[in-house]
Order: structure tokens, then sequence, then C-alpha cells
């Protein structure tokens, strides 16, 4: 990192992965596990990601556990990385929402995303209507969703509890939305790379000061695989990859075992699929991990970094974290009691 740069806030978000031979109960344990290390390591925030029908991800419920994860926590923002808002009502989240702020007031983040994220038949069964799930409706949903929380609305108990509410996306639309309507955009490196930079700068160009926010806040999702070596991380790594492959596939699964992921039968159409995914993943021991970090917190100058890490053992995936808290010096005490860092915008 250049010496004239700053370390930004680092976070969490977290799919709840369930590990095969296990089940989604133990998944939900670890999350609750994982959030007190986190804030214990001085993590900013924590978010959970809303996806359906997938048997190896067990944070679906998003708002119900992410109310379990504030419970379980003292400091840290707790939030939504994302609710799917074509999939809900904008209604029942604003009441999900303004309930959780209520109860943890200060500390919760929504994070709105405009993809399903699930097949179409389960985005059917989840809106019971064929008619709503359009994406394009998306400006209108957040415009209707942030209405229910006006002081003035009749809607309890989201009227005068709005936490902030951040725009998710992996394109050009959702970054330009939240440019547009002046709220923080958080944009998921961690599966489309190749988006990061031109979404960033369409963002930013975008921008208009907002009563949520004066300036651009941008963070970015990043996959990271910490380990001892750089040749135990790629082995921690090897089964977030075969997974992933699975899904492309259309056989998603729990994740994979490392002795699994080693033993698979590879074509080389798969290796190469794999190769391109890692390459935008930061996968390695401690010095290679810093470097790989500190290039991409410049080059795109990202205000936060939110790490995602999905290995099979939950021992190596709080360690992972501990590695990357000590590389950049986090601490729990800079996280202040409304969950915001100091000198940071209120995001």
């Amino acid at each position: 990192m250049a010496p004239n740069m700053s370390v930004p806030p680092f976070s969490v978000l977290d799919l709840a992965p369930v590990a095969s031979g296990s089940t989604s109960a133990q998944a939900l344990r670890n999350t609750l596990d994982l959030a007190r290390h986190a804030e214990a390591l001085g993590y900013h925030r924590y978010w959970l990601a809303e996806h359906h029908n997938m048997p190896g991800i067990a944070s679906s419920a998003t708002a119900v556990l992410i109310g379990q994860v504030a419970a379980a926590t003292e400091r840290m923002r707790i939030g939504s990385g994302g609710v799917m808002l074509p999939n809900h009502a904008p209604m029942v989240v604003a009441e999900q929402f303004g309930t959780l702020e209520a109860l943890y007031p200060g500390r919760i983040d929504l994070g709105l995303g405009r993809a399903p994220g699930t097949d179409q038949a389960t985005a059917r069964a989840l809106r019971r209507s064929p008619d709503a799930l359009s994406v394009d409706d998306f400006p209108e949903q957040v415009a209707e969703l942030r209405g229910y929380f006006h002081p003035d609305s009749a809607v309890t108990p989201a009227a005068g509890n709005e936490p902030p509410v951040w725009l998710l996306g992996s394109s050009g639309y959702s970054a330009r939305l939240a440019g547009l309507l002046g709220l923080p955009f958080a944009f998921a490196h961690h599966f489309s790379a190749e988006n990061t930079l031109p979404a960033l700068h369409l963002y930013r160009e975008s921008f208009r000061p907002s009563p949520a926010l004066e300036r651009p806040y941008a963070m970015i999702a990043v996959s990271v695989t910490a380990a001892d070596s750089d040749e135990r991380a790629r082995e921690l790594a090897a089964p977030q990859a075969l997974s992933f492959l699975r899904l492309r596939q259309g056989r998603p699964g729990p994740l994979p075992t490392p002795e699994e992921a080693a033993a698979h039968p590879y074509t080389p159409l798969e290796r190469e699929i794999i190769r391109a995914r890692m390459d935008s993943q930061v996968v390695g021991g401690p010095d290679t991990v810093r470097r790989q970090m500190d290039a991409l917190i410049e080059q795109t100058a990202a205000d936060e970094v939110m790490v995602t890490t999905m290995v099979y053992d939950h021992a190596d995936r709080v360690r992972s974290y501990e590695l990357l808290a000590g590389l950049y010096g986090l601490r729990p005490e800079a996280v202040a009691p409304t969950g915001q860092p100091a000198g940071q915008p209120s995001a």
C-alpha cells in the first residue's frame, strides 16, 4: 500500500456455508461464533447474504439471522448483503428492518440487490406472482421501500426507524442508481471482477449528494482465503472453487471437503473456469495476502473492504479472518458504539 494511503475499515460478508457432512443448524451456529470473533478482531460490519434453494448456503432467512447476530454482538453494524428486493414486498422489508433498527438502533444496515438470488421457480414461490419478478422496476421498489420509513408513515415499526440503505451490484446499473440517489454502494468484486473499476467509476461520476450521504462511499466485496502459507491457502480455497463449478453446472450442493476437491477429475475446461474464478480472489499466506489486498485497495480506492471466506473447516475460516485482521492492525476499539469508525461518513 502506498505510504500516503490509510487502511480502510474491513467488514465481513457471511453466506453461512453448509459444509459437506454437516447441517444448516451447525452452519448457523458457526455464523454466530464467527460474528463474535469478527467483533473482537475489530471488523466494522457483518452482513448476511440472501440466497435460496442452495444446499450449501444457510442464510436465506436473512432478516431473522441479522437479528440473531445483532443479539450476539455489541458494537458491529449488522446488515444484509443483501436483501434481494424483487423477491419481497417492499412493505414487508420495511417492517422487518424497521423492527431491527428499533431493537438495535444505530447498528443495522439495509443492503439491497436487484437480482433474485435464486432460480426463477423459487423466485416465483417467494413472491407468488410471476408478474412481480422483473428487475426493471427496482428504482420504484427502492423508492416505495424508503417511503415506508418516513416519520409520517403508518407502517409500524418502520416509521422513523430507517437504517442506512445501501445498493449492491455487480454491474453498472446499481452503481449509477446508487450515485443518482446519493446512497453508499457495495460492489461484488468477488464474482464480477471485470466490472469492478467501470462500476466504481460510474458510481463516483454519477454521485449526487443527498441527506443520506455527502460524498461517494464505495465498498468492495472480496473473496479472501488466508492461511499460514500459500500452499495451505490454495488447499483451503479448492473446495470453494469446486462448489462454484458445480453451481455453474446446475448441481449446487454443500461445500466439498478439501480431499473431495483434490480428487475431483477436472476437465481442461473446468480447470480454465476455476482459474478464471480464482484470479479475482485473494489467496495465500500473510505476505501474499497483504500484497494482493494492498494492490486491490489502491487500484479501486475503496472506502471499505468486505471480506467473504468460504472454506470447509470453521476453524480455518476463523483463522483466515484473524490473519487478515493482524495484517492490517484491526482493533475492536476502532469501532465506535454507533458502529461508525472515526473519520468515516455515516454510511
